[in-house]
């Protein structure tokens, strides 16, 4: 069964930036479409940014357009999520999930990743 784990997480400053990863094993990850989502304190999980299985990449929430890019390396079996710009609020837990399916969507992904914490502040 394939396994995701997420690394990259930290504190940074607003204005800063992070790259997290997204790495695939036991399995290869170009049969999945891959998400990132993230969950803050109190609040539901939300849609960050997903990649489909053909490498279209399309941004879940609007909030990220512009800041976010998510980019997937079948090579390495791993998918990254570049978060610039960041804010305050975009302090959460962030998973990657995985649907076999070759397009995006905003939910019935199977396989979930353990998250990695994301603290923007000063």
């Amino acid at each position: 069964q394939v396994h995701f784990v997420e690394s990259g997480g930290g504190l940074v400053q607003p204005g800063g930036s992070l790259r997290l990863s997204c790495a695939a094993s036991g399995g290869r990850l170009d049969y999945y479409a891959i998400a990132w989502f993230r969950q803050a304190p109190g609040k539901e999980r939300e849609g960050v940014s997903c990649v489909s299985r053909y490498d279209s990449a399309t941004h879940l929430a609007a909030s990220v357009k512009g800041r976010f890019t998510i980019a997937r390396d079948n090579s390495k079996n791993t998918v990254y999520l570049q978060m610039n710009s960041l804010k305050p609020e975009d302090t959460a837990v962030y998973y990657c999930a995985a649907q076999l399916s070759s397009l995006c969507s905003q939910s019935g992904y199977d396989y979930w990743g353990q998250g990695t914490q994301v603290t923007v502040s000063s």
